[in-house]
């Protein structure tokens, strides 16, 4: 007999995809290809899920994952803005500490990602013990990334030297970032668990934890930073030992959640923590490892968008800075939509249920095209209203970056359609554990191909900054197209390497 099935939000989660044969809680983890059940498995006959349910389970799932990664974003403007109000000099180290960091960072964030489609899967299977498994050996992999990291910064005082920086500038990054190091692993540990969380559909509690660190980091920043209330000034490096706390608070409150809330108590997720598991966290490694090579793939794409718009002044610089804040915005959207599409295509990859990946695909990108569409149209249609957000347009100093800003937001439109597609398609194939392949897409879409139109259509045929942008777009257009060919060819190429049909029973919502 299948499940009871509640009529409430919780509908939305794991169980919305399930065999209704034989439970597979004691079948091994799906990774790879691999099944707890065999091609030749009778599935119970039931009701097939419509799209208008899967439009609504990844609505649900996604929109506290979109509101926390602006949060996020909102965090990052703020420490920026903070900084500035130290004086130039802090904005400048601030930005050269952040050029180190943050490609670090997010790489190992891309590949801790690769907890989140395992223990889909495993959800999805009615493995517990997967569950359990991929989480331990997610915060394990979390360790030995952040030492790697924390390593790195260390250095950083020696780093810019080889890179010809100021001394002063140095080493007032190098006071940031030897507090902050402190905080890459919390931050790390912090995404493993927030992938088991996320897998069961509690993206709320990822939002409230998200809009609390902002309210904290800022309180943190405000009295360390400028000395308030009794506190030292410690300028820079008070920024970095605020963003060390907030990190640790939040990873500590979710380690706390899922280990004491009930519904989690069945996976011991930390039992036997210091337990090594030498297959799961080198099968986490194969997974995570091209995540978070192909987001920095992307990372370095725009950055050395950067070096390419300074070649060409500091009026292009600042008009390019104004275009990616706003592009970035948008783009936080498809990127919590994309971490839902890898849930979703994980829960049905590991139910064994091909009209599930299906759905789940592709109403992550039709969700994303709408959104996409309607930034793009407000690109076009609104572009002196957005610069001006950024640039005052009465000071005269402003006129060329405030013209060649609003140049460059047609090309960002048309940069929103296919950044939003590339996001949702990669969210999807990871659902899948299909990693390598899309990271060498993205190598060849990004450096191969856009950064040379870039350079070529900027200074070869002349058009400057509006080359530039045309070529990130292209880049982007090649890898999207690469991505969605691959998907929807993902059981010709052996993505998908079971063939029964598993029907989904839908309860009547009352």
């Amino acid at each position: 007999m299948p499940p009871e099935w509640p009529a409430n939000p919780d509908f939305w989660g794991p169980d919305h995809f399930h065999n209704s044969g034989d439970s597979m809680q004691d079948q091994p983890p799906v990774l790879d290809g691999q099944s707890p059940v065999s091609d030749q498995t009778t599935v119970k006959q039931g009701t097939p899920i419509s799209w208008r349910e899967e439009i609504a389970a990844t609505l649900a799932l996604a929109w506290p994952l979109v509101l926390a990664q602006l949060a996020q974003f909102s965090l990052q403007i703020t420490d920026v803005i903070m900084m500035g109000w130290l004086g130039r000099e802090a904005l400048a180290a601030g930005s050269l500490a952040a050029a180190l960091l943050h490609p670090v960072v997010v790489f190992g964030i891309g590949a801790l990602s690769a907890v989140s489609p395992m223990v889909a899967q495993a959800i999805g299977a009615k493995d517990y013990t997967s569950v359990r498994r991929s989480a331990r050996q997610g915060i394990w992999v979390a360790f030995v990334i952040s030492i790697l990291i924390m390593i790195l910064l260390y250095q950083s005082q020696h780093i810019y030297a080889l890179g010809g920086q100021m001394p002063g500038l140095s080493a007032e990054a190098a006071r940031y970032l030897n507090f902050a190091a402190i905080g890459v692993f919390p931050s790390l540990g912090f995404v493993a668990l927030r992938s088991v969380v996320t897998a069961h559909s509690e993206t709320r509690i990822i939002l409230v934890t998200t809009i609390a660190s902002f309210f904290v980091n800022f309180a943190g920043n405000y009295l360390l930073m400028f000395g308030k209330f009794g506190f030292p000034a410690l300028g820079l490096a008070g920024a970095g030992i605020s963003t060390s706390v907030v990190q640790t608070f939040v990873f500590i409150f979710l380690a706390l959640y899922v280990v004491f809330k009930k519904s989690y108590r069945k996976y011991d997720l930390l039992a036997r923590f210091w337990k090594p598991d030498w297959p799961r966290f080198f099968e986490l490694f194969r997974i995570g490892i091209p995540i978070g090579l192909m987001v920095m793939v992307e990372v370095g794409l725009f950055a050395a968008a950067v070096f390419l718009m300074g070649w060409i002044g500091t009026d292009a610089l600042a008009a390019h800075t104004v275009a990616v804040q706003l592009a970035s915005l948008a783009f936080m959207v498809p990127l919590g939509l994309s971490q839902a599409t890898t849930v979703r295509t994980g829960l049905a990859y590991g139910a064994r249920c091909l009209e599930g990946i299906h759905r789940a695909g592709w109403v992550s990108v039709l969700i994303s095209a709408l959104f996409n569409s309607i930034s793009c149209a407000s690109f076009l249609l609104f572009p002196h209203f957005l610069v001006g957000l950024y640039l005052d347009p009465t000071v005269a100093a402003n006129s060329v970056p405030f013209a060649l800003a609003v140049s460059y937001l047609a090309y960002a439109g048309l940069f929103q359609l296919v950044d939003g597609l590339q996001a949702t398609m990669a969210g999807a194939l990871r659902g899948l554990s299909d990693t390598n392949v899309p990271m060498l897409i993205a190598i060849v879409g990004y450096w191969v191909c856009g950064l040379p139109i870039s350079y070529f259509c900027g200074f070869i045929l002349g058009w400057e900054g509006e080359g530039i942008w045309l070529g990130l777009a292209s880049g982007l257009a090649i890898t999207a197209a690469s991505l969605t060919y691959r998907f929807v060819n993902r059981e010709r190429l052996g993505l998908v390497k079971f063939s029964n049909r598993v029907v989904l029973e839908v309860p009547e919502l009352s």
